[in-house]
C-alpha cells in the first residue's frame, strides 16, 4: 500500500520559515520523481516545487524561486520543503505528490496529472 503523510505545517508569521517533509512508503523511491503542491481556498491545486528521481534537477515556481528549496533522501524515503520568507499568499494546503515514472533520471513533473499518489496535505497558515 502506497502512502505519502506530509508534515511541518503550521501557524506562522510573514517572514518566518517552515519545512515540511512527506515520508513515503510502499514505492520505490529512488523510481520517483517528488514534487510539492499547494492548494488556497477556491483556487485549483498549483504546482509549487518538483524534484527529480536522482534528486540532481529540481524546479520552482516563480512565486517561490529564491524563498522555497526542495531535497529529498533517498536513504529515509522522505521529501522535504523548506520555506523561507513566508508570505500570508503561501498559506495554503500543501501535498506532495510521487511521480513513478520511466522518463529520465532528471525528469521532473510539473502539472498535478502527471502524479500517481498523493499524501493526505498539511495546511500551512502565515499571518500578516
Amino acid at each position: 500500500q502506497v502512502q505519502l503523510v506530509e508534515s511541518g505545517g503550521g501557524l506562522v508569521q510573514a517572514g518566518d520559515s517552515l519545512r515540511l517533509s512527506c515520508a513515503v512508503s510502499g514505492l520505490t523511491f529512488r523510481s520517483t520523481a517528488m514534487g510539492w503542491f499547494r492548494q488556497a481556498p477556491g483556487k485549483e491545486r498549483e504546482f509549487v516545487a518538483g524534484i527529480s528521481r536522482s534528486g540532481g534537477t529540481t524546479y520552482y515556481a516563480d512565486s517561490v524561486k529564491g524563498r522555497f528549496t526542495i531535497s529529498r533522501d533517498n536513504a529515509k524515503n522522505t521529501v522535504y520543503l523548506q520555506m523561507y520568507s513566508l508570505k500570508p499568499e503561501d498559506t495554503a494546503i500543501y501535498y506532495c505528490g510521487a511521480a513513478v515514472t520511466t522518463y529520465g533520471s532528471s525528469w521532473i513533473g510539473r502539472s498535478s496529472t502527471e502524479y500517481n499518489y498523493w499524501g493526505q496535505g498539511t495546511q500551512v497558515t502565515v499571518s500578516s
